[in-house]
């Protein structure tokens, strides 16, 4: 039962401790990496086609990098002492997940908007999302909320625990080295179409599986939270697809379903409106109550998930 230890400890500190940032993060890190890749490769690539080579080093180099540098980290940790190595990879999986940051955002904008404050609301929105949120109402902040926190359910939480089942922390931080290429680089506008390509693509099959387990974790969650689980299955086979990522769809989908609302619309990016596919048909008006039950599906799906992996290493080992 090893693995499932480790990635139970690993969800404790997150828990407990979060992303104190008085801790060097991983995550910070390759975000100075990526920058200081960026500006090389563009002084270089003058071309579009060049660039559009030139962005496959991003996902080698930093997705291989950071798998090659934890294992030997840990590799080496081991040979000073195993508890050694143990301890610090639990460390560098919890780095990798974000259960008590979601929360903790969807819980400070649920309180600002039921103590009134739409403006402060409106600005921790900001802190979490792309879209404009200056002029946004109670109803618009909570989707924008509601949705930020379905949608990461799968990056923030599942996937980097999926991979860190599968491989460790050396996967999980390699996972999570692609995500945030895909955060920074990942084509979303005119300056990253060529460059970041691949990190979008990369990022795209690297969530693939764990949005669709994420999926079917959530459905049983919803029946146990006394949601609408019938909803959340007819919500995912209906409206995922319409999301422009291949894998967000599922959770929005799936929350939409079991809290029978309707997310997606209209959102403005820099002033710009950008229309979005609905998803959810909604039985009634959206509210701010619903950033907390979206919190507990989260926290539902990340257990359950803790759970199957637990179920799974235990009947291998009797097998």
């Amino acid at each position: 039962m090893m693995v499932a230890l480790k990635l139970f400890l690993a969800y404790i500190i997150d828990r407990v401790v979060g992303d104190p940032r008085w801790l060097p993060h991983p995550v910070v890190l390759m975000g100075k990496v990526i920058s200081f890749l960026e500006k090389g490769i563009r002084s270089v690539c003058k071309k579009e086609s060049s660039l559009k080579v030139a962005g496959i080093l991003f996902p080698l180099l930093l997705v291989g990098g950071s798998f090659a540098l934890v294992w030997g980290l840990l590799k080496g940790l081991s040979l000073i002492h195993p508890l050694l190595a143990f301890g610090v990879e639990i460390w560098l999986i919890s780095t990798t997940i974000a259960v008590k940051g979601l929360e903790s955002a969807g819980k400070e904008i649920y309180g600002l908007l039921k103590k009134g404050n739409l403006q402060e609301a409106r600005k921790a929105l900001a802190m979490v999302v792309g879209r404009d949120t200056e002029k946004l109402d109670e109803k618009e902040v909570s989707r924008g909320a509601v949705e930020t926190v379905a949608e990461n359910i799968v990056d923030a939480i599942i996937s980097p625990l999926f991979y860190a089942a599968i491989g460790g922390a050396p996967l999980a931080m390699a996972y999570r080295a692609a995500n945030t290429l895909d955060s920074m680089v990942g084509y979303k506008n005119e300056k990253y179409l060529q460059l970041g390509w691949a990190s979008a693509r990369f990022d795209d099959i690297a969530n693939f599986i764990p949005a669709r387990l994420t999926a079917i974790l959530l459905v049983g969650v919803s029946w146990v939270l006394k949601l609408n689980g019938k909803g959340a299955i007819q919500g995912i086979l209906r409206d995922a697809r319409k999301h422009p990522s291949p894998n967000s769809g599922f959770t929005e989908a799936g929350v939409a379903g079991a809290l029978g609302i309707q997310l997606g619309g209209l959102n403005f990016y820099q002033g710009i409106p950008s229309q979005r596919a609905t998803m959810g048909i909604p039985t009634r008006p959206l509210r701010s109550a619903d950033i907390l039950t979206t919190n507990k599906i989260m926290n539902g799906v990340t257990l359950g998930f803790l759970l199957v992996v637990a179920i799974i290493e235990y009947v291998l080992s009797i097998l």
